[in-house]
């Protein structure tokens, strides 16, 4: 990944939101924004603690490796990329990173346009354990009055607001959702979206569309006459379709789904290499803006994985990963 990422590209961005400070007239000189923002790379890959990412730079000779450390360097302390990160969140920035990134990733003709595939997929944050009467009013937007009183400050800030709980079949999920948008062709997420978890997959979907999308293609959750009416003006229709109660598939239309699924299936991959390779897709965090930076970091740091993938060589014998 080192070799295949420009992470110069990142810093700017990084130093006008993160260094604030003067440094001209002495002091310690502060932490290089790269080295932090690759720690926070690691954490993500990882999924670790910030503890455990301040633990494992000073034990793993690769992750010195990754930031440029030798064993004589000092090692950013966990506190260091706490609030490095916490900047990153409040001031929105991972969105305009991903974007930078996806904007290379066009310029070098990988992100094509000609398949655009949606889904959505759980994003577990820590679980809360409130009476009927708290989630009613949660629900409803308001803050219950036992948690404001000055005694409970310590127990308001642990209470996630922000969160709902949805059931998916058997499995119960409480926390958010990672709307993705991806190139059929190269599996590269393109856009993404962040909403509570008890949202339905469909209600995001025509938001991360636009013009340049050619064809669409989604499983049968986002059937329906309303987001077909709203695709982008030349976008072919190439949702999965559904059938309803005394209204069954026929033939024709089960084999027309057959061939849209190959197709669409393509991002299920996507969210198997976040459970797989990067631990989960989970977040430690409470509130809306922290989920959207965690979440935002998991699409940019899976693109990272994947650029280096498609940029890796290929053997010269034929013999290459499976895509």
């Amino acid at each position: 990944m080192n070799e295949a990422i420009d992470w110069e590209m990142f810093r700017e961005k990084l130093t006008a939101v993160c260094q604030k400070e003067d440094y001209t007239k002495g002091g310690r000189p502060p932490i290089d924004v790269i080295m932090k923002f690759k720690a926070s790379v690691l954490r993500r890959i990882y999924n670790l603690s910030y503890d455990q990412v301040e633990y494992q730079i000073n034990d793993r000779l690769s992750f010195m490796r990754f930031l440029g450390l030798s064993l004589s360097d000092k090692v950013l302390d966990s506190r260091t990329l706490w609030d490095f990160e916490n900047r990153l969140a409040e001031a929105e920035v991972v969105e305009e990173l991903f974007c930078m990134f996806d904007a290379m990733l066009e310029s070098e003709g990988l992100i094509t346009h000609k398949g655009t595939i949606i889904d959505a997929t759980f994003v577990d944050a820590p679980r809360q354990r409130n009476s009927r009467d708290e989630n009613k009013k949660i629900k409803s937007g308001e803050v219950p009055e036992e948690w404001k009183k000055p005694e409970n400050k310590p127990k308001l800030r642990q209470k996630d607001t922000d969160a709902r709980w949805a059931k998916k079949g058997i499995e119960t999920h409480y926390g958010y959702k990672d709307h993705v948008k991806c190139d059929a062709e190269s599996k590269l997420i393109t856009n993404y979206g962040v909403t509570d978890a008890a949202l339905h997959d469909s209600q995001r979907c025509t938001d991360l569309l636009d013009e340049n999308d050619e064809v669409f293609y989604a499983d049968s959750a986002y059937a329906g006459e309303e987001i077909a009416r709203n695709l982008p003006e030349g976008c072919e229709n190439q949702i999965c379709e559904k059938g309803t109660r005394n209204h069954p598939l026929t033939e024709e239309q089960k084999e027309s789904n057959r061939k849209k699924s190959k197709v669409r299936c393509r991002i299920e991959h996507i969210f198997g290499f976040m459970t797989n390779s990067m631990n989960g897709i989970t977040i430690r965090s409470i509130g809306i803006t922290r989920a959207w930076f965690y979440v935002g970091m998991t699409n940019l740091v899976y693109n990272f994985f994947r650029y280096e993938f498609l940029k890796r060589p290929k053997s010269s014998e034929g013999i290459t990963a499976p895509i």
